[in-house]
């Protein structure tokens, strides 16, 4: 079936949906002209894209950093998809042993693409082997143990590695430099998110109006991944309260119920932030103290919630621990004054 460009995405949609596949990934864009947001990244990544077509070259190695959900993966596959290669899709955790590495790197082809999700978790004998597989396209292989030890010696592929984390200074210096493009992604803007939202709603054929695109947009932390979940909420709440149709109102009723707030707070971020107010008079405060007064992990705090409190100017960290803004104060229904004394407003 010849498909015109503008319809690939909305048959590829149809058919995960048809087959019960995973339909996050079917929202996910194809191509560069697909992608919103995150210019520079890819303008970076064209230039490095057409040059290697244009020499008919393997692709170089490449760096994405950045918070989860902002696109790392889509980008690789777009990578793919530009280069019209193979993309094997790992992450570090699974690659527990060289033989791991060693098995996904020999079934390569010419051009293929390796990405690694959050590749700072790689063990350090896998990374040490993954040296000389990106320069050299090499692996040596250390076959039985003691007396009969012996190294084997495998060529692979020309492959291109993309590797992706949400931990950048996790990796070693020797790795990170065998990357020829180190890149990151940032949080979205509000009219950005509109245009993803708007392009999910429409891949998914949910009823909705401008309004109710912005309410969303507006509370998914700058984060398409966490967009596309709300939309998936929403719009089975309208079909449930609202006929169907997804306007500012029913939006808001609908994120309310999963108590997001229209700065896309959510019930933890709100505790993490009055418990500081109240408790502790604003910080500083360790993480690990936040940690256990909320009953939530420290790495669960410093991942989902802190980036957007942080970045949205309600938290700062400081060499003394966290403290609050008085943005924070406001958004908790509180005010300090210069006695220090909290009061209750609203």
């Amino acid at each position: 079936m010849d498909l015109s460009e503008e319809n690939k995405g909305t048959h590829y949609l149809q058919t995960a949906l048809e087959r019960n596949e995973n339909v996050e990934a079917a929202l996910r864009p194809t191509a560069f002209g697909d992608f919103t947001g995150q210019s520079k990244t890819l303008e970076r990544l064209k230039i490095m894209v057409g040059a290697a077509r244009d020499r008919a070259d393997v692709l170089n190695h490449i760096l994405i950093s950045g918070p989860p959900g902002l696109g790392k993966t889509t980008l690789a596959c777009i990578l793919g998809h530009e280069m019209d290669k193979k993309v094997v899709i790992t992450s570090g955790p699974v690659v527990e042993k060289p033989g791991d590495l060693a098995g996904m790197l020999t079934n390569l082809e010419e051009g293929d693409i390796l990405f690694i999700d959050e590749i700072h978790r790689i063990p350090k004998t896998v990374e040490e082997y993954l040296y000389s597989a990106m320069e050299d396209f090499r692996i040596d292989i250390l076959l039985d143990q003691g007396p009969n030890a012996r190294s084997v010696r495998l060529n692979i592929a020309r492959f291109t590695l993309v590797g992706a984390t949400t931990r950048l200074g996790l990796l070693t210096a020797p790795l990170r430099s065998r990357f020829t493009l180190q890149t990151r992604l940032d949080y979205y803007d509000r009219d950005q998110m509109r245009t993803i939202v708007g392009r999910s709603c429409g891949l998914l054929k949910v009823e909705t109006d401008d309004d109710g695109i912005a309410v969303i947009a507006g509370r998914a932390r700058g984060t398409p991944r966490i967009a596309n979940n709300l939309i998936h909420f929403v719009r089975d709440f309208a079909q449930q309260r609202a006929e169907g149709k997804i306007t500012a109102n029913v939006a808001a009723a609908a994120l309310e119920l999963l108590e997001i707030d229209q700065n896309g707070l959510d019930e933890m971020d709100k505790r993490i932030l009055r418990l500081m107010a109240e408790n502790y008079k604003g910080g500083p405060v360790g993480l690990g103290t936040i940690a256990v007064a909320v009953g939530e992990e420290e790495h669960t705090l410093e991942e989902v919630h802190e980036p957007y409190l942080i970045q949205e100017g309600y938290l700062q960290r400081t060499p003394q621990g966290r403290t609050l803004t008085e943005k924070a104060y406001l958004v908790v229904g509180l005010t300090k004054p210069n006695d220090g004394q909290l009061k209750f407003f609203g």
